[in-house]
């Protein structure tokens, strides 16, 4: 990728690390707290389809979990569309307290996506979008649904 947006946000949420991790395998409820995110297909264990729409530009993508560990991380990168790439990671703080970790690569692709990055809204959005990830595990106190298998990193 050239022209990489690097983000990385960390927040603390009030929930032990399983529940947040387990929150976080729900690819499809993402929609409901990740501003720009439209919907989120789960294709099979290891592949999603994203549809987002960033400042009224709307993109589609594959994307493959290239690492999943219960509890610890989940690593994906786009497979085709949009160049994207993160990490999200889970550090148990005490028993009902997990620090999220996002780590993001993004390459802008057109002029609004490429001003909304130089205005640093891309980085803004992704902690907004933790922000909205604290807010609604810490109402629900469990997750939707959990995904405890494991893909190795190849």
């Amino acid at each position: 990728m050239t022209n990489i947006n690097d983000i990385t946000q960390s927040l603390d949420v009030d929930v032990p690390v399983s529940t947040a991790y387990n929150q976080w395998t729900q690819f499809e409820t993402f929609p409901q707290f990740m501003n720009g995110v439209e919907q989120i297909r789960q294709i099979d264990d290891k592949h999603t389809h994203w549809k987002i729409s960033i400042a009224g530009v709307t993109r589609e993508f594959d994307a493959e979990i290239t690492e999943q560990i219960p509890d610890e991380r989940v690593a994906w990168q786009s497979t085709q569309g949009t160049k994207h790439a993160g990490v999200v990671t889970f550090h148990k703080l005490a028993a009902d307290k997990t620090r999220v970790t996002l780590q993001l690569d993004t390459e802008p692709d057109g002029l609004v996506e490429k001003a909304a990055d130089k205005l640093g809204l891309t980085k803004h959005q992704a902690a907004g979008d933790l922000k909205r990830f604290k807010e609604f595990i810490e109402s629900a106190r469990v997750p939707t649904g959990a995904w405890r298998g494991e893909v190795p990193r190849s």
